[in-house]
């Protein structure tokens, strides 16, 4: 006899993001540029001294004072996983869970949702104002339903706006329970949450290194907060979460900071490009966008759009089951958006 799931776990749809091996991928939002020579040099001779034998530093010590001192952050408040997503999860585990509720404000991240539903904690959605902004009215309604974790992604993925600060701290303000402020863009526009840390102590700002730090292969992510939201996180974690080798790569990117800031410019202007040849295309909505990555609406349907590009060899995201009829495309080499921009004239023209 086979064993038995948890109520629902057979009908919900693993995530998924096609990694297909195409002339230009750009639907996942990496950077499109690889890692620097030196960087290379660096990690290779920091991983020949580690002793992969023994367990990791537990507290991953090292890197979360490095992280701490580059954030101007205190380490006690600050925080190490696997990526982004499962410092989420591990708050999600912490503060949701069973009876306990999480608010999302759609168009936004889906693993928001999805880690909730993980960690047994139901959501309620408010969704977003014009523009896809978080406004006052979206803050009543949040508040209403006395959530005890509300996200906040900004700037916002897939959208791509960043949320205004001060609606933000209203949210902390007034909200008994966490804020969770996803700042995975927030290199590449917006305002940080992070002053806001010292006047609500119920805030957590939670970055990635795999965008604007170019290591998605990496797995790091982090988190800055109270000293007493990072000792509820060490209660949930599993042991030895963070492997040698993850720190070592943490540890050689902040060593090697200035270099991954510098393409930052590089990625901004090509995201801007891609929004001006959008917008001046017959009956292409473009959005503004604070992040490495453009939302338009073509004037055909988004699955058809998508699957011409693909045959061409450009892959974006199709996300017009998030927002209706658009496709994601994230700014890559002007290579890669040379082909994007001439696939997608090709495409419309069809």
């Amino acid at each position: 006899m086979s064993p038995a799931p948890r109520p629902g776990l057979r009908e919900v749809e693993p995530y998924q993001a096609p990694q297909l091996e195409v002339r230009a991928r750009l639907n996942t939002n990496e950077c499109p540029y690889p890692l620097p020579e030196g960087f290379l040099e660096d990690l290779a001779m920091a991983v020949r001294q580690l002793q992969l034998h023994r367990y990791p530093d537990r507290e991953a010590t090292r890197l979360r004072e490095a992280l701490a001192q580059a954030a101007g952050h205190v380490p006690e408040g600050t925080w190490v996983a696997n990526g982004s997503n499962e410092v989420l999860l591990q708050l999600l585990l912490a503060y949701g869970g069973p009876g306990r509720t999480a608010v999302v404000f759609p168009p936004t991240y889906v693993l928001h949702e999805r880690i909730a539903w993980t960690a047994h904690t139901e959501v309620t959605r408010v969704p977003l104002g014009p523009g896809f902004l978080l406004g006052a009215g979206e803050v009543e309604r949040a508040l209403a339903l006395r959530p005890q974790v509300a996200f906040v992604c900004s700037p916002n993925n897939p959208t791509g706006n960043a949320q205004p600060l001060d609606v933000v701290e209203r949210l902390a303000a007034a909200l008994d329970g966490l804020v969770i402020v996803d700042e995975a863009y927030v290199e590449f526009g917006g305002e940080s949450a992070l002053p806001l840390l010292g006047r609500h102590p119920n805030l957590v700002v939670v970055r990635t290194f795999s965008k604007a730090f170019a290591l998605a292969g990496a797995r790091i992510g982090y988190c800055l907060a109270t000293p007493e939201v990072v000792e509820d996180l060490r209660r949930v974690r599993l042991p030895y979460h963070v492997s040698a080798l993850t720190q070592a790569a943490g540890l050689a990117a902040l060593r090697h900071r200035e270099e991954a800031q510098a393409i930052l410019g590089d990625v901004r202007r090509e995201r801007d490009r891609i929004l001006a040849v959008l917008r001046a295309m017959p009956g292409v909505e473009a959005f503004p966008s604070d992040a490495n990555f453009v939302l338009f609406r073509p004037p055909r349907p988004a699955a058809e759009v998508f699957r011409g590009l693909l045959d061409r060899g450009v892959l974006v995201r199709d996300l017009s089951d998030a927002v209706e009829g658009c496709l994601r495309v994230t700014a890559g080499t002007p290579a890669e958006v040379d082909l994007f921009l001439e696939a997608l004239e090709e495409v419309l023209a069809t």
